[in-house]
């Protein structure tokens, strides 16, 4: 395990994501581990093993698959040389400092590989060496034995301790020089305790040798052998025959470590049979080689042990103490005292990072492996027993990898319009009482992929333009969102036909790509056009890129740009055409409608009719809507026979455009009792044309009478004392340039000559032009015309028409034209 620091280049490859499906499908880890061994105290760089060749590898799947060695403990004692695949030291290995008197001193090591994940078990073990010496706890060693003591008499010893182990440890001791009172006897109890003591080989006599000196030698089986020297010194004392005795000779405590200072935890007791001050006993220990003298304290007098500092269950589980018991005569006896420390849940766990990968794409798969980390516990038994939990996430879980080794990974697809930020609380819990934790907070930041097209803030636009707009004008604005971020939201606008035929889309209108301001580039006509229909585009920046299109309806306004048109009656005949009115028409009699209309709409095209001159203005009406041209009061005979009005036409536009009607009304009276003169009806045009022909009738009848015979004349002359009683000639001529809608069908092959009848009483207007018929007048009353076969009404009641030609003359009655 290592910490994740990233200024390390091994954290470079940790941020890489590992795939799920390439990490199942290889084993996580070999079944046996490799092997390799090595002597303690070895220089940095020196070679342990071939990592690479022992597990199958070519050294280049080491680069590509980014392998790295991982310790539990953290610490990097090896280094994996990637180029070889040789597993080398870093650094000097101790193993007194690794393992301390364990029997064996493996170190476990990961291979980590990554593309696909896979772990190899690498297993280290350090040879001991013998570099270092016995070591007597004290320097010097003073006994007081009585001189009455027996031959065979045993005095223990504090053996020398050595950290080395199996044969490089002690292997004897032995006393220099030698000593003909003295010997050393050195060996192992039933329980595996050592035991070294002074065996007393003879009496000793104070007063012949009060006291003697000698060094007793611990020697280690190493090649070369080393050794440690503490000095005896020996007081023959006099008359002291009993030593102390221990109620155990092992005593074996436990002692919690949050237990406070000053805290009792055993008691060790020793009885002297002896009386007197040979029989006081006071306590003292010396501690063990590599033991805290200072963890502990016991009371001379009562033999408590007591605790001095506090304990750490993870600096050291166990002590060994030696307590001496020595009487007032100078005997003394040993027990060992092992006192356990009992772990109590004072460690938290902790969680080491091994691998970690932010941001991700929010297209990643599920399964995707996004943190592979470590957890541990310093402390032991339940207390170390640890257990994750990811708080409640619906995108990730935790799953186990390997060991103590665990994954989060992707559970389901991300979006990261959803969420951009995902904090992931990993806690790691012992089974401790109560139990202790530790929460890890992974921070995944969610990149973004192009997934999400631009949305418009409408379903549709409509946008207005006046006609005859100044170029460029803006009319108005698009607008499209894009959920993504950077450049997949970057938003551009453009334009295509609204139907596929459409090649391109209309000139006129562009929009800014930018912004989507939409413009008019040119003026429009609503007469031409008066709705464009666009799709404006919607563009991301993405690869691919992705679109949304909206209809844009542009709706041209109508300008008020167009006059009104007249219909009816035409402008363009000349003379204008006339209307034929009764002399006996009521009031609100209908003359004649005009008929306009405006190109423009809505009340651009509203129109409004007004009488804007006439010959007499109080004898007509018109209807402003309509456009009808009413009698607004009954005839009189002082009114003029023809009438000119002048229409106005006026629309409702702002401003408002006109345009003006011309026309002309004949009055006519009831030709029962008034005759129509010519010169009344005829215009100054028609009145000269008029009397040309009346000048030539006139010498063609003087012609005409010269020749008749008298009796025919006279006939004549009654006849047309007949006709004045009720009969009117009428040029033909005169009378078709007077009516409304006679126009000419074309000329007759024949002079013809018309009689008109008009009666009373008769309210249809009719006027028909027929066929001649036998000549029932006297040629002279015949005139050279035009005739036309088109129907006119006349006002005031039915007109009797007889046509006579001069070859063949005759008269139609006026039952006979009403019938046809």
């Amino acid at each position: 395990e290592t910490e994740a620091v990233p200024d390390r280049p091994d954290m470079a490859i940790a941020r890489q994501v590992l795939c799920l499906s390439a990490f199942l499908s290889l084993p996580h880890a070999r079944s046996q581990p490799l092997h390799y061994s090595v002597a303690e105290e070895g220089e940095s760089g020196s070679v342990v093993g071939n990592v690479a060749e022992d597990a199958g590898l070519a050294p280049a799947q080491l680069s590509a698959r980014r392998a790295r060695l991982a310790s539990e403990d953290g610490r990097q004692l090896f280094r994996l040389e990637l180029g070889t695949g040789r597993l080398v030291l870093a650094e000097r290995l101790d193993r007194e400092e690794l393992c301390g008197q364990a029997a064996t001193c493996t170190l476990p090591l990961e291979l980590v590989l990554a593309n696909p994940l896979q772990f190899l078990r690498v297993e280290v073990a350090v040879e001991d060496i013998n570099d270092h010496a016995p070591v007597f706890p004290e320097e010097e060693i003073t006994f007081n034995i009585p001189e009455l003591s027996h031959p065979g008499s045993r005095f223990p010893l504090e053996g020398a301790h050595d950290l080395d182990i199996g044969s490089n440890s002690i292997q004897a001791y032995s006393i220099s020089p030698e000593s003909e009172y003295f010997s050393v006897s050195f060996g192992s109890r039933g329980n595996g305790d050592k035991y070294v003591e002074l065996v007393l080989e003879k009496p000793l006599d104070r007063e012949e040798k009060a006291e003697m000196h000698f060094r007793l030698i611990a020697t280690d089986g190493g090649v070369p052998p080393k050794s440690g020297i503490t000095q005896i010194h020996i007081v023959v004392l006099d008359a002291n025959d009993n030593v102390p005795v221990f109620t155990q000779e092992r005593y074996v405590g436990k002692v919690l470590e949050n237990a406070p200072e000053g805290s009792v935890v055993l008691r060790v007791v020793a009885t002297d049979m002896d009386e007197g001050s040979n029989g006081d006993i006071s306590y003292h220990f010396s501690q063990a080689l590599g033991q805290s003298d200072s963890a502990f304290v016991i009371d001379p007098v009562s033999g408590e042990i007591k605790l001095r500092k506090p304990l750490d269950f993870e600096v050291a589980e166990k002590y060994e103490l030696s307590v001496r018991a020595r009487d007032g005569g100078g005997l003394s006896a040993i027990c060992k005292v092992f006192m356990e420390v009992v772990d109590v849940n004072d460690n938290a766990p902790e969680l080491v990072v091994s691998t970690f990968s932010s941001p991700l794409p929010e297209d990643t798969l599920p399964g995707t492996v996004v943190a592979l980390f470590a957890v541990r516990d310093r402390d032991a038994g339940a207390n170390g027993k640890i257990s994750c939990a990811l708080e409640d996430q619906l995108s990730f879980s935790l799953r186990p990898a390997y060991k103590n080794y665990y994954e989060l990974v992707t559970v389901s697809a991300l979006d990261r319009e959803e969420t951009a930020r995902y904090f992931l609380s990993v806690t790691a819990a012992d089974a401790g009482s109560p139990p202790l934790t530790t929460t890890q907070t992974f921070t995944v930041d969610i990149s973004d992929v192009n997934d999400n097209a631009p949305v418009f803030n409408q379903t549709s636009y409509t946008m207005y333009v006046r006609e005859n707009n100044v170029p460029t004008v803006l009319v108005g604005a698009v607008s499209a969102a894009d959920a993504d971020v950077g450049p997949n939201a970057k938003v551009t606008y453009s334009l295509v036909p609204a139907h596929p035929t459409e090649q391109p889309p209309c000139s006129c209108i562009s929009v800014n790509s930018e912004n989507g301001d939409v413009f008019v580039l040119r003026p429009v006509d609503y007469e031409q056009v008066n709705h464009i229909k666009v799709l404006v585009i919607a563009s991301d920046a993405g690869s691919p890129p992705l679109s949304a299109n909206v209809t844009v309806h542009l709706v041209v306004v109508d300008e008020n740009d167009n006059v009104p048109l007249v219909l009816y009656p035409s402008q363009e005949s000349s003379p204008p055409s006339s209307e034929l009115v009764p002399m006996s028409a009521e009031a609100g009699y209908l003359v004649t409608k005009v008929v306009a209309v405006d190109a423009d709409s809505g009340q651009n095209s509203w129109l409004s009719y007004h009488l804007l001159r006439a010959t007499d203005p109080g004898l007509f009406v018109v209807g402003a809507q309509s456009g009808e041209v009413r009698l607004r009061r009954v005839v009189t005979e002082r009114d003029a026979v023809k009438q000119k009005l002048v229409v106005l036409v006026r629309d409702n536009g702002q401003p408002p455009l006109s345009a003006t009607a011309s026309l002309s009304a004949l009055l006519l009276s009831d030709f029962s009792d008034v005759r129509i003169t010519h010169s009344s009806l005829a215009t100054d045009d028609e009145f000269d044309s008029l009397t040309l022909y009346l000048i030539i009738s006139l010498v063609f009848v003087s012609l005409l009478f010269l020749t008749s015979m008298v009796a025919f004349v006279a006939l004549k002359v009654c006849k047309r004392n007949d006709l004045k009683g009720g009969h009117v000639l009428y040029d033909a001529s005169n009378l078709q340039s007077g009516l409304v809608d006679a126009a000419a069908a074309g000329t007759l092959p024949h002079p013809y000559c018309y009689e008109i009848s008009l009666t009373t009483g008769s309210g249809n207007s009719e006027f028909k032009f027929l066929k001649p018929i036998l000549p029932s007048l006297p040629p002279q009353h015949c005139t050279m015309g035009k005739d036309t076969d088109d129907e006119q009404d006349l006002p005031g009641g039915p007109i009797t028409m007889e046509a006579v030609a001069p070859d063949n003359p005759g008269m139609l009655s006026a039952e006979h034209f009403n019938s046809l």
